[in-house]
Order: structure tokens, then sequence, then C-alpha cells
């Protein structure tokens, strides 16, 4: 074990005083992306880090309790600390610090709105701790630095003091190493800083980047550790929140063509932030993946799908036009085709549904075969019932199968069948009215509506 993974880690999450341009009902930590609120890719780092504590802050009111609530939901054993008023970054961190009572080790102080901070990235932050630095800074190499804070080094190449832009030299706003915001350190040594900070400055707010002073003042040593700009990236609003998107479906689409998928059109393939592809997978062009979808070796999933909450084995098809919802398990081998909708049902191996049917709260055993317009009936109106088809059994097309209900193994029904009963195996079931014929009435029936209509027209 590493000495970094045997000190205990703890996180701060700062998701209070969050101003946005979002113009939104929704509090800007829980806007999505990749299917996943910005919370919660900070929350991501967190898990990473195995961190034995999490501390959420969130503000104030309706807006705060929202946050508050998808934190719990996001990680349970996250602790809350309420920020009221917003009082800047480091007025932040100390409401977090009764929650942190009794912790000694290192703590990270992530935000709610950067959500591609690497592990790696903070295991070196980690690694910088142990190599002496009471404060770790990330910082970043800026094209152009622009309003960041500038990170100024001293003549060891530590860390001697953050200037904010609108206070820099000319030489200081030469400097292209960038505050990234991202700090770690002990919340211990640092409490009698933290308590100490002062809103002697413009906005009147406690600021945290003053803890790097404090503790140079106190004869400690500061680090920088260094990512790519592309990894700082924040979002305050729409604009940003479509980068962040765009940022991590390219990332995305790279990893899963690098790990054995092929990508027929990978510009328009977009995945959630748990998506699952084996290797010799194909996807078609604009397939969708919501989250918790996972794709075994060797499946297809053809253009124009959109998967979410749901298993894909080993060789099975899915599309064109295809809408896997959650609970939907497809099968090695299986086929769902066009126009067809899988919910909260099993299609075991070799079973088919080819084209334009509907399958919920299902079974169907393998090698099924469901024609087309096959739809289970599950819901009455007050509660889901499932169905059941057995192994082998084949559906006639344009057949609706009434829940709850069984269709046995090898049992055919017959095509447009309304099923209300149980059909047993190997048995065939018509469930239709007999047809009947005619003979010479529909060219009477003809002429009458013809002449109907001739008298409409010559009354109008």
């Amino acid at each position: 074990m590493s000495i970094v993974s045997e000190i205990p880690c703890a996180v701060v999450i700062l998701a209070a005083g969050m101003g946005s341009r979002m113009r939104s009902a929704i509090p800007k930590p829980l806007h999505p992306v990749a299917g996943l609120p910005l919370l919660g890719h900070a929350l991501r780092a967190a898990g990473g880090l195995a961190a034995e504590r999490v501390v959420v802050v969130t503000g104030a009111g309706a807006a705060g309790r929202k946050v508050a609530e998808a934190a719990r939901g996001l990680h349970p054993g996250a602790a809350i600390a309420t920020q009221d008023p917003p009082q800047g970054t480091g007025d932040a961190v100390r409401r977090a610090l009764p929650a942190l009572e009794g912790f000694s080790g290192d703590l990270a102080v992530l935000y709610a709105d950067t959500p591609f901070i690497r592990p790696q990235t903070l295991a070196a932050m980690r690694a910088a701790r142990r190599h002496g630095a009471a404060v770790v800074v990330l910082g970043f190499e800026a094209a152009a630095p622009g309003g960041y804070g500038r990170l100024i080094r001293d003549a060891d190449g530590g860390l001697a003091r953050i200037v904010e832009a609108a206070d820099a030299t000319g030489a200081e706003r030469a400097a292209t190493l960038c505050n990234a915001g991202i700090m770690m350190f002990d919340p211990v040594a640092a409490a009698p800083w933290l308590a100490a900070l002062t809103a002697d400055n413009a906005k009147g707010e406690f600021y945290l980047t003053d803890l790097v002073a404090a503790a140079r003042a106190a004869g400690r040593p500061c680090a920088v550790v260094t990512c790519d700009e592309a990894e700082t990236l924040g979002v305050n609003d729409r604009a940003g929140l479509a980068a962040a998107e765009a940022a991590f479906q390219a990332r995305a689409r790279a990893a899963a063509m690098a790990q054995g998928a092929t990508l027929i059109a990978p510009e328009t393939v977009f995945f959630a932030w748990d998506t699952t592809l084996g290797q010799d997978v194909t996807v078609g062009p604009n397939v969708v993946f919501g989250p918790g979808v996972r794709v075994a070796d060797g499946a297809r999933i053809h253009a124009f799908s959109h998967l979410e909450g749901c298993a894909v084995a080993a060789g099975a098809q899915v599309g064109p036009f295809a809408r896997l919802r959650p609970g939907a398990q497809i099968g090695e081998g299986a086929r769902v085709g066009n126009f067809v909708e899988i919910k909260n049902a099993v299609l075991a191996a070799g079973a088919k549904a080819n084209h334009l049917s509907y399958v919920g709260d299902a079974d169907v055993g393998a090698g099924a075969n469901l024609g087309a317009g096959t739809i289970t009936c599950n819901y009455d109106g007050f509660a889901k019932h499932r169905t059941g088809i057995g192994a082998g059994a084949f559906i006639g097309s344009n057949s609706a199968l009434v829940a709850p209900v069984r269709v046995g193994a090898g049992a055919y029904v017959g095509s447009g069948s309304v099923v209300t009963a149980d059909v047993p195996d190997d048995a065939l079931a018509i469930g239709r009215a007999r047809q009947v014929n005619k003979p010479g009435l529909a060219a009477r029936l003809r002429a009458r509506l013809s002449a109907f209509k001739t008298a409409v027209d010559a009354g109008s």
C-alpha cells in the first residue's frame, strides 16, 4: 500500500454562492453533463479519492435544499453544510469544518461546477502533500490567461503567492500559470489560518486563496501541481454546459474506440457518464446512450437507437430506430429491430422482436419470435402486470397479450389475436372473430357510398 493511500482523505465540495447565467429554475450544480449532474461528477472525484468524509456546502433557501437533497441521493454518506449568506470560498470551507471534527489527513476542496478533475491529478496533489507542502494548489498553463488568478513560484519552484488578475503587476500578468481553484491541505493545521481570513477586498469576501499567504507567513511551504487546461473547465452558463458536454463526449468516444468498439460515425454517438461497451461492439450513427447501459462483446447497436438503463448481451442486435428503456435485458444473440420498444423485460438468448412491437414487463424465452405489431398490454390503469412467453413460442403479427398472461413454450398465437388467458405449451391460440365473406357486398356498398357523395356534393 502506498504512503498516499495510507493517509486519510476528506473532500469538501463547494456548491454555494455559485453565480451563474443559466437562467434556470434548476440550481447550476444540478445541470447534467452526460446524464449526471455537475455535482455528481465532483462526487465521483471524491469517490476516486476513497474519501472517508464528504461535505457538500450548499446555499440557503429552496436552491440550497434542492442541492442538498441531490447530494444525499448521489452520495448517501455526504454531510451537508449551509453557507448563509454567501461570503466567499474561504468562508464556505469554514462552514464545512464542524463536519470534519476529529479528522486529520488530506482535505481536497473541489467545486460543483468543475466536473472534469481526474483522479490522477488529485493523486499528484496528495503526493505533493507527502513531500511536505502544507497547501497544494492546482494550476494550469493558460493559452489566454485573461482574468485568471496567477500562481507565482519562488526561486525553489514552490508556490510563493496567488495574485488576482486585477491586482497583478505587468510582470505578474505576463505569467501564464493560472489558478484552477482546487486546493489540498490538512484541515487541522489550516484551521487557524481559515479562522484568521479577512474580507479586506473589493468583494468583501473571504478568499480560500489567502490560505497560501497564511501558510507562507507561518513558515510552511506551498506547492503547485499542474494539469491540462481542459481538465479545469468550469460551467457558468448554457454555452459552458454545452462545451462541457462536448468535451466529455469527445473523450468518451475516443476511449470507446481505444478499448475496441467501432463507432461508424463517432461525432453522432452520445454516451452517458457510465456507458460500458465491450470489445468488437459496433455502434451505428445517431445512437444515444442514457445512464446505466452495458453492451457486451460483439453486439451491434444500429442507427438512431436510444438505450437507457439496460443490458445487451454478446452478439445481440438492436435497431435501427429501437428504444431500450430501463430494465431491458437483451440476451445473447437476441434481436430487437426497427421501431421496437423494450421496457423492464427480458429477451432470452436468440429471441426476436424484429419490428413494430412494444414489449413491457415481460419474460421472453430463448428462441421465441414476436411478429410485427406484437404488444404486451402490461398496464390496467392502476398497476403493471407481467407477460411470460416460453422458449420457442411464436407470436403472430398484430397480437395483443393482455397481462397477466403466459404463453407456453413452443406455443403459437395466431396473427391478430387478443390473448387474455394462458396458452399451454405447444398449443395454438386464436383470439379473434371468425372471418365472414359476403359475396358482391363490396360492389353494392361502393355504389351506395358513391351515390351519397354525389348527393352531398350537389347540395353544397
